[in-house]
């Protein structure tokens, strides 16, 4: 390949620098693809002529696939029949090596104006035509009317870059308030409960990382994640004299503390956001029970929502795992044995099983950080 850089004398200054929409006429990447010396030397006068001066020119096809991520042109002009690699093979070439949404214009020159060819020409990707012999003027034009486009492309393509920047930015502070929300709500829910300590937020990590063992999409996990820690937010509505009562709840304070899991699916009800949809879910069905004989609803089995599942089993971990004023914090193999009993019939049998071999596999391995938030969520 040789390149051309100095301008033929008496080139026009002006319109070798005349903007196109982000592309320089006098700074377009040309590559100009002929076996036949002549026709090349011909390209490039009428191209410099025109005020283009950034040209690349080759006899040899077969080199161009290989070079095109050096050369990086702006438009091409390809001879249709070659030696080696012909144009239909070189178009090929050239588009296999694009990047996603990337336009390079082609011009395709040939001697053959049968419709054949164009058809050809047309499916392989070319986008426009020179007929030989052609003329200067023509060539000027042609190769502008396809350098303006792509300029235009070019600008289209970085505007939805920006706006993409700015969409990936929005998304973030969404996500950032959300979960700023969620802590209020929770902080809100341990200032009512504040025996239980770190209870809630336990929950919600126990319960992201159950997500992720059981192969929930990672926007279900982000959600779940979000949304567990809200799941006894309705024990706001429980008096302290039940709410905090160290002993044993009499049938009649049992029933009453039962209703916050209505209570936190009313405060969270109607929410515009879809964290806050997957909140109210968990706090109304967090205490469903596999077999039915769970509260509000006596769900049974799969009519429990998967993120119920999850959360039950992970508040009912913690929740035996913490000191409480009315008990002791049960030992951690006596807990697993407990979810391994009531696999099947209060908790999903899969799920149970999932809980208690990733309690067991973090305890032989040692405690692991917890993953960063995944993505936003609206």
């Amino acid at each position: 390949m040789r390149a051309a850089d100095r301008p033929e004398a008496g080139t026009d200054a002006a319109a070798r620098s005349e903007p196109m929409a982000g592309v320089q006429r006098g700074a377009a990447r040309i590559l100009l693809v002929d076996d036949e010396p002549l026709i090349l030397d011909l390209l490039e006068r009428a191209l410099r002529a025109a005020g283009y001066r950034n040209l690349t020119a080759t006899t040899e096809s077969m080199r161009v696939p290989g070079a095109l991520r050096s050369l990086r042109p702006d438009l091409i002009l390809v001879d249709w029949h070659m030696p080696g690699i012909d144009g239909e093979k070189l178009l090929a070439a050239i588009r296999a090596r694009l990047r996603p949404g990337a336009w390079v214009p082609v011009i395709v020159l040939t001697g053959d104006g049968s419709s054949e060819v164009r058809r050809v020409a047309l499916a392989a990707g070319a986008d426009e035509f020179l007929n030989k012999p052609f003329e200067a003027i023509e060539v000027g034009l042609r190769v502008s009317n396809l350098l303006a486009t792509r300029s235009l492309h070019l600008a289209g393509r970085r505007r939805n870059r920006e706006l993409e920047q700015k969409v990936r930015e929005r998304t973030r502070e969404l996500a950032r308030a959300q979960q700023d929300i969620v802590d209020r709500l929770t902080q809100a829910v341990e200032f009512r409960d504040h025996e239980t300590g770190g209870h809630t937020r336990r929950v919600g990590r126990l319960s992201a990382r159950l997500a992720t063992r059981l192969g929930l999409t990672r926007r279900e996990v982000d959600l779940i994640r979000i949304a567990a820690p809200l799941h006894d937010i309705g024990k706001i509505a429980i008096p302290d004299r039940i709410l905090h009562k160290v002993g044993s709840l009499s049938d009649e304070e049992f029933e009453h503390m039962k209703g916050h899991a209505e209570s936190g699916a009313r405060l969270l009800g109607q929410g515009t956001t879809e964290v806050l949809r997957f909140a109210e879910v968990i706090a109304r069905s967090h205490h469903e029970r596999w077999d039915g004989g769970g509260y509000p609803a006596g769900l049974i089995g799969e009519e429990i929502p998967m993120a119920a599942r999850i959360v039950s089993v992970a508040d009912f971990y913690d929740a035996l795992a913490s000191d409480r004023p009315y008990r002791g914090r049960w030992p951690r193999h006596n807990i697993l044995a407990e979810i391994d009993r009531e696999a099947g019939t209060r908790f999903d049998p899969r799920v149970a099983e999932c809980f208690v071999e990733m309690i067991r596999t973090r305890t032989r391995s040692g405690p692991t950080t917890e993953p960063p938030p995944l993505t936003a969520v609206d």
